[in-house]
């Protein structure tokens, strides 16, 4: 046999049985003239003899002793506690707002909001720089009035007050009002009149006769009626005068004899409604404009509302 025959013959051997005589090992081809590679021998780890050797394999292979542990479930993140870096923060819930009763409405239908009243708001008349005591008018019923000094506080832009040729044909001192033109007049003789606008009573409320100014007061505390208390437990007893008080700078109660009619004549917190029918039954005017004719009225004088 020649020699190229005999070592395609042991090639073709070493192919057929290396993978018989190496089970264990990978397979490995390998020729009859060479040496077989022998497999490394698994080294066996020493054990641990004392404790402090122990701990010391426990630092060097936290992952070992980590993979033994049972896994624990991961707690769920809450907005008031730091969060996993790889979780979303859970979005803290928005703050509950109380909710806010709604505004009082006193006799006359004006606005009457607790959050609104305070001595510092103008309800849209000025801004009080401060608050100072004053002596009341001699015709103020003190029983009504609040001695207070807040006139400088007035913003007496918001003015209708204006000298007109008289159209009632009353006597000098009397006050006419005139529903439908929302019209306040008051006679001076001479065939002159001061004239103002003024805000009357919304259908159903309106109120015409005849009247005297029976008591004046300045800046008038207001004291909602009982059924608006039991209504709005809320609301306080009595209010005092200030330029959130719906009554105004000043009031003329309008009397018929000794009987107190309910309805006055008075400035407002709500210098919109003026020139509209909105109120149930009483009269509104501009705080410049009732500052104005309170000065220029007297107790006893007659009304008209026309």
């Amino acid at each position: 046999m020649s020699p190229v025959l005999k070592f395609r013959y042991a090639l073709l051997a070493g192919l057929l049985m290396g993978p018989v005589l190496a089970p264990q090992a990978q397979a490995q081809f390998f020729f009859p003239f060479a040496e077989p590679q022998t497999q490394p021998q698994p080294q066996q780890q020493q054990r641990a003899t004392s404790g402090h050797q122990r701990q010391q394999q426990q630092r060097r292979a936290p992952q070992h002793f980590a993979a033994q542990q049972p896994q624990q479930p991961l707690p769920a993140p809450r907005h008031d506690q730091p969060h996993w870096f790889w979780e979303e923060p859970e979005p803290a819930p928005a703050p509950q707002q109380a909710r806010r009763a709604a505004p009082a409405v006193d006799e006359d239908g004006a606005v009457v909001d607790l959050a609104a009243h305070n001595p510092a708001l103008d309800g849209g008349y000025g801004r009080r720089s401060g608050v100072s005591s004053a002596v009341l008018p001699p015709d103020a019923d003190p029983n009504y009035s609040t001695p207070v000094n807040l006139d400088p506080d007035v913003n007496y832009k918001f003015k209708t007050q204006k000298e007109v040729n008289d159209p009632t044909g009353q006597p000098p001192g009397t006050i006419t009002i005139d529903t439908a033109k929302r019209k306040l007049f008051l006679s001076e003789g001479g065939g002159k009149a001061m004239e103002y606008g003024v805000g009357v009573g919304k259908q159903g409320f309106s109120w015409k006769g005849e009247a005297t100014v029976g008591r004046k007061s300045y800046w008038p505390g207001w004291t909602p009626p009982p059924e608006m208390l039991q209504r709005r437990p809320d609301l306080p007893e009595h209010m005092d005068g200030s330029l959130s008080n719906p009554l105004g700078a000043r009031a003329l109660y309008l009397f018929q004899g000794n009987k107190d009619t309910l309805f006055r004549i008075h400035g407002t917190n709500e210098p919109k409604s003026i020139g509209h029918a909105v109120s149930s039954g009483c009269i509104r005017m501009h705080n410049a404009d009732v500052i104005d004719l309170y000065g220029r009225v007297t107790t006893g004088a007659r009304v008209v509302v026309r």
